[in-house]
């Protein structure tokens, strides 16, 4: 079998796989006098202060430039998708610029919008929010540059020859990068159900693009062979931004004017760069996860920048503050103007949870600005690059201005019940549950800083784990949808057969038809090809008869399983190989899709009387009513 991992460009280009002695990893490089694989925390960045690009780039250029680049290569460029992640059942925020394409085309089911394409996909990932100005890199929203390849047996795009050279040629020959500062980490990457092996690439400690090469299916280990062979890639806009500026941090490469207003607003001083720049490479070599690797980090800067520790909190902390903040209020403009609406299920309940953390860090820095004013500050950032936010700024302006003045009344109303319980606490003696932070955040919308201020005015201890904040994220992250809904056949007994070839795709208004019964599994019938719509999104299943010289079976129920339409029968009994006739109840039919025709009507109305932020989130169809829930602010 090929190693996926020898590639044209390394055996071209002299390349040597070697193994770090630091990670054990192996990885390609170009540079004989290299021995790590040049990854943190096997090494520092080396490229803060230095870069290694040929010019600085902002982001929006940096962007162009890829987007061209690829272009220029053969690349449809595609618009971005909305960072909520609608077509998704498993997740509620899209993650990478390959969730666009999950699972409708990974599977094969849909072809991709173009072949080969480019994007650069604002994506949002809540799983490190903690750690968003404290790390120098960590982002809630970033936006991945991706160049996809859709391989299927009867048209092969590009594979991993090409892959690696087209990423080689962008950062030598594009950015300038020499080819020796350049390491190509082998890997294994899963993701949405899919997998395959990648390269991860670094330059000078950062990791700027994984490359992956997608052709499993599963998760864990427990692989299948993909109908296709996918390049998946990830570029970090942020992150190549960064490289090019050798800025401190990727916070003053990105959000430098935001940085500055809030500076002036709260009156911080910006700290030495000196101290900025050795944080960011020691918080490259710690993976912070919480309080005690934060102070681990606050111990070594002050070690090598022979500071008091104290000194150094003193400095970074309300800086740290101002970088959050500014990336938080990005992320929340893009989820807002992507048409999330806050509320306390689902993204509504992830945007709600970005907002409220920003108010609180903007209380801490004694910002008295309301936080709309700071968002329409930020808008303006964004107005250039992204007409579309400057179309839904009304929407999202108002939205925080009415999310603030209910945080607010939250406070208010929660407050009494955090003095109620200290109150009992203090009695006792005894510290605040640190569950009864969530249960008050989760119940109330109080945030654990505002319950440790009232809890603390009676002397209750109050411990806030450090990662608070990604714990409630992933709590709430799991699937947008009810789960599939449960077959009760074994799919043991199922196996070996045939898709069902659904009819009602091609003919909605098909009442009757003829099948061959391909099984049957208890009072299941697994037909060749049905015009039973089965039960699903919100809609109840076709019901009806199956008949065959004289017998007649009637059809109580109809399921979906995999890409197999199961039939629930009772009355004669069906047999392999009969023929039937299936009739479709036309009158039950016939309301249900009026029923399903009206939902989209009356959301396409709202959208257009509340505006395009109104979206559906859930629909229960009927034949005598139905009923439809729809997203609004208000």
């Amino acid at each position: 079998m090929k190693d996926i991992y020898q590639v044209r460009l390394f055996k071209q280009k002299g390349f040597e796989r070697k193994k770090c002695p630091k990670c054990g990893r192996l990885f390609w490089t170009s540079d004989p006098g290299r021995s790590t694989c040049g990854d943190t925390p096997c090494d520092e960045y080396s490229f803060i202060g230095n870069p290694p690009t040929k010019r600085k780039y902002t982001l929006a250029e940096m962007e162009r430039t890829f987007l061209k680049f690829f272009e220029k290569h053969g690349h449809k460029i595609i618009k971005r998708y909305p960072v909520v992640s609608r077509w998704r059942d498993d997740i509620f925020l899209t993650i990478a610029s390959i969730a666009d394409f999950q699972p409708w085309v990974t599977s094969g089911l849909v072809p991709p919008p173009a072949n080969p394409l480019v994007v650069s996909q604002p994506s949002i990932r809540l799983k490190d929010i903690d750690n968003v100005g404290r790390s120098g890199r960590h982002l809630t929203l970033f936006f991945m540059g991706g160049h996809h390849a859709f391989n299927s047996r009867r048209q092969r795009i590009y594979w991993t020859d090409e892959t690696v050279e087209l990423c080689h040629q962008f950062l030598t020959d594009e950015l300038g990068i020499k080819p020796g500062e350049i390491s190509y980490v082998q890997d294994v990457w899963e993701g949405g159900g899919n997998a395959g092996e990648d390269f991860e690439v670094v330059v000078r400690g950062l990791e700027v693009a994984t490359l992956v090469f997608m052709h499993y299916a599963g998760e864990g280990g427990k692989y299948r062979p993909l109908p296709l062979k996918i390049v998946d890639t990830g570029y970090g806009m942020e992150r190549l931004t960064w490289l090019s500026q050798g800025s401190p941090s990727s916070y003053e490469a990105v959000f430098s004017p935001m940085i500055e207003h809030l500076s002036q607003l709260a009156g911080v001083t910006m700290p030495p760069a000196e101290l900025l720049q050795e944080n960011s490479r020691l918080a490259g070599l710690i993976d912070i996860e919480g309080g005690r690797e934060l102070r681990q980090l606050r111990l070594k800067v002050a070690e090598r920048m022979k500071m008091d520790v104290e000194e150094v909190d003193r400095l970074l902390s309300p800086l740290e503050s101002i970088y959050a903040i500014s990336d938080h209020l990005r992320c929340l403009a893009f989820m807002f103007g992507d048409g999330i609406t806050p509320s306390n299920v689902r993204e509504g309940y992830l945007s709600r949870l970005v907002l409220r953390r920003t108010l609180d860090l903007v209380r801490k820095l004694g910002i008295q600005k309301p936080l709309s004013e700071l968002m329409s500050f930020c808008l303006g950032t964004l107005y250039g690059q992204f007409p579309e936010l400057k179309e839904r700024s009304g929407y999202i302006l108002e939205v925080v201005e009415l999310e603030e003045q209910r945080y607010r009344e939250a406070i208010v109303r929660g407050t009494r019940l955090v003095e109620r319980l200290a109150a009992e606490l203090c009695a006792r003696g005894e510290p605040l549950p640190p569950e009864k932070l969530t249960e008050f955040y989760d119940s109330h919308g109080l945030r654990p800083e505002i319950v440790k201020e009232v809890a603390s005015k009676f002397g209750v201890r109050v411990e806030i784990p450090e990662d608070f904040d990604i714990k409630v994220a992933k709590s709430h992250s799991k699937s947008r949808h009810v789960p599939e809904q449960i077959i009760p056949v074994p799919m043991e007994k199922l196996k070996g057969l045939p898709p069902t070839k659904m009819l009602f795709y091609e003919d909605q208004y098909l009442r009757e038809f003829t099948a061959k019964v391909l099984r049957v599994v208890d009072n299941f019938a697994i037909l060749d090809r049905t015009a039973f719509y089965p039960e699903g999104g919100g809609q109840p299943s076709d019901v009806g008869v199956l008949e065959s010289d004289g017998m007649r079976a009637e059809v109580q129920s109809v399921l979906k399983g995999g890409d197999l339409i199961l039939h629930q029968f009772k009355g004669s009994v069906l047999r392999p190989g009969q023929r039937v006739v299936g009739k479709i109840d036309w009158s039950r039919r016939r309301a249900l899709m009026a029923h399903h025709t009206g939902t989209h009507i009356i959301l396409g109305a709202a959208r257009r009387v509340l505006g395009s932020h109104v979206w559906q989130q859930g629909a229960q169809k009927g034949t005598e009513h139905s009923r439809l829930d729809i997203s609004h602010h208000k």
